[in-house]
């Protein structure tokens, strides 16, 4: 199947004339197209596009390859991309709401026309790989890697957090103080966090400033978007992966509150039972989830 991919985004690079168009017609992004393409010149040893500012033009090797392939490389897309009418079989997927909803259903929502019916729990970390081991989910996709019998894990992406507040409360902040104590700048602001724990806010003041916080809680939401919410409607500050900052940032209607040489940096893991080999449609998932992943650090 990787091949065929690999296949098929060159086939649309080359009909398209442009890195950017393929982009839109495949639904994935430009550098994820551009890597396809040099795993593929990688792999025959030869160059099949010559770059320029207008776009992408194929060089004898390219045009070659294209005569060659594209026909059967159709006729495998028509039959891989035609609804199952076979039997359905259903992948139980658990991960937290703001993730499932932002990056794992959309990776996952093309497999429904390939057999794959998909059943999604969400909730915390622990609690759902818990019921994985227990063999009620399938895959869970999670914040944390804790170490349980009978459940390995795969990295998917390495997520960077940043501390953002309203324009309102930034305004309160002492430059001159934010600079030397850092912390005791942010004291007087109230945070939003994910859970009771504390849990992403308290990482990244241990991380950045070495201990806890001591700010009030002004609310606790489980779930990314609604923090984020809450963040500009001015309810406190947060700390919260920054693919979903970034367009409020964009817009104005947060901004960032502290400045790392090192931003803290958490890993989502991609979580599976140990004991038994995955199922077909569950290998489905995991490829297109690890497939996927790739462009989830693209803003």
């Amino acid at each position: 199947m990787q091949e065929l991919d690999l296949l098929h985004t060159f086939l649309e690079v080359h009909r398209a004339g442009s890195i950017t168009a393929a982009a839109a017609r495949l639904g994935i992004s430009q550098p994820s197209v551009s890597d396809r393409i040099a795993r593929l010149e990688a792999e025959l040893g030869t160059a099949l596009f010559t770059r320029s500012v207008r776009g992408v033009t194929p060089t004898p090797a390219g045009d070659a390859l294209a005569a060659r392939v594209a026909a059967p490389v159709d006729r495998l897309r028509e039959v891989w991309t035609v609804p199952d009418t076979g039997p359905v079989e259903t992948v139980r997927v658990g991960g937290a709401s703001d993730v499932v909803a932002a990056r794992v259903v959309p990776a996952l929502a093309p497999l429904t026309t390939r057999g794959v019916s998909l059943e999604f729990c969400l909730g915390l970390a622990q609690d759902l790989l818990d019921r994985l081991a227990g063999g009620g989910l399938d895959v869970v996709v999670s914040s944390v890697r804790t170490p349980i019998r009978g459940i390995r894990y795969r990295g998917l992406v390495d997520e960077e957090f940043v501390l953002v507040g309203a324009p309102s409360l930034a305004g309160t902040i002492d430059p001159h103080r934010l600079a030397a104590h850092p912390a005791e700048a942010l004291r007087h602001l109230p945070l939003v966090a994910y859970d009771a724990d504390l849990s992403i806010v308290r990482r990244y003041w241990r991380s950045q400033f070495g201990h806890r916080p001591a700010n009030a809680v002004a609310m606790t939401v489980p779930d990314l978007r609604a923090v984020l919410a809450a963040v500009i409607a001015g309810a406190g500050i947060s700390a919260l992966p920054r693919y979903l900052a970034e367009p409020a940032i964009g817009a104005g209607t947060v901004e960032l509150l502290h400045r790392s040489a090192e931003a803290p940096i958490n890993t989502l893991h991609l979580a599976i039972r140990a004991a038994a080999p995955p199922t077909a449609a569950t290998t489905r998932v995991i490829d297109a989830l690890v497939e996927r992943a790739r462009d989830w650090d693209v803003f």
